[in-house]
């Protein structure tokens, strides 16, 4: 059991008699039960922080350590290389002779997500299939421009994607135009 005591100190030595005061005590036992109760209710009623994650569908591990690739219509393949300095550069088809672009965008209402969404709507009315992009990371980018692309595709509803490790012929490209 707590108690409070406001006693106060009495002096010793001479000076005038006075009368002793009787301690006042402070049962302070209810006052800890209610704090403890609020607590444990604050804690259990408390909506924590929920985990911001995406889903992502990684490919089966090989049992024999071979590569499987497969082929993909270059008409319908948009590649985006992630650079520095929240930039991105795009190309449709193959690197060395591609159908549209590259194009160097940012990640404004402007930048990448118009570009995704005009291609998508491109691709869709002309071949009837959805756009495949192919995200390659160089060193220079960072983990926010990633989650950012990926966002973005979600945003537009796009379903195939793939995060692939860059070529030296991509970061030629990149380090071209100065993204690298």
């Amino acid at each position: 059991m707590a108690e409070l005591d406001t006693s106060g100190g009495g002096k010793k030595g001479g000076g005038k008699v006075r009368s002793k005061k009787a301690s006042t005590r402070v049962d302070l036992t209810a006052m800890v039960d209610l704090a403890f109760l609020l607590i444990t209710f604050f804690i259990l009623t408390t909506t924590l922080q929920k985990p911001k994650a995406m889903d992502l569908t990684m490919p089966d591990k090989q049992e024999d350590n071979k590569k499987v690739e497969l082929d993909v219509a270059e008409s319908r393949t948009m590649t985006i290389l992630i650079g520095k300095d929240n930039k991105v550069e795009w190309y449709i088809g193959q690197l060395l002779k591609p159908i549209a672009g590259p194009t160097i965008e940012g990640f404004g209402k402007n930048g990448l997500i118009k570009t995704l969404v005009e291609k998508q709507a491109e691709i869709k009315r002309t071949q009837g299939k959805d756009m495949i992009v192919i995200i390659k990371p160089s060193a220079k980018s960072t983990y926010e421009n990633v989650v950012t692309v990926m966002d973005q595709l979600n945003i537009i509803g796009n379903q195939i994607r793939a995060i692939q490790d860059i070529s030296q012929d991509d970061v030629g490209l990149l380090t071209a135009h100065g993204l690298y």
